[in-house]
């Protein structure tokens, strides 16, 4: 069994709520900015790390919302070659911006971002961390 940690972040104000184009595999949907820990990368400082490098902005963390484990079973992943299931961890915490400007990725498994009202949010097409986590935040 493989296993896969990542960090992600909600970040709501008063533009509403930050999220990423994922588009990584045959499928693509709207998604937390986040992703994987480096080896040894303490969680709160990949999630830093990783909105920078999908969004632009600078976040500073207030606090760890929650975590999220879920097992794929090898017929489900969508990694070429993966012959068994994936367990992933993923920490969820709430961010703030505090610098930086918006802009795509460029050469990641994103490749957007965009700000999104609460309502639009309901009718994106959306991975389910999104929704999971928009209730561990209670928005």
């Amino acid at each position: 069994m493989d296993l896969r940690v990542a960090a992600y972040a909600v970040i709501v104000d008063e533009r509403g709520m930050l999220l990423a184009h994922w588009h990584e595999g045959p499928r693509a949907a709207w998604t937390l900015p986040g992703g994987g820990l480096e080896a040894g990368e303490d969680p709160a400082d990949a999630v830093v790390r990783e909105v920078r490098e999908e969004t632009g902005f600078e976040v500073t963390v207030e606090e760890l919302l929650g975590i999220h484990s879920r097992v794929i079973p090898a017929r489900q992943r969508l990694a070429p070659g993966a012959s068994g299931p994936l367990h992933t961890l993923r920490i969820v915490y709430r961010a703030r911006v505090v610098g930086g400007d918006l802009r795509d990725e460029v050469g990641g498994s994103t490749d957007r971002a965009a700000w999104f009202t609460l309502d639009a949010v309901e009718r994106l097409h959306r991975v389910q961390l999104v929704d999971l986590a928009r209730e561990m935040a209670g928005v």
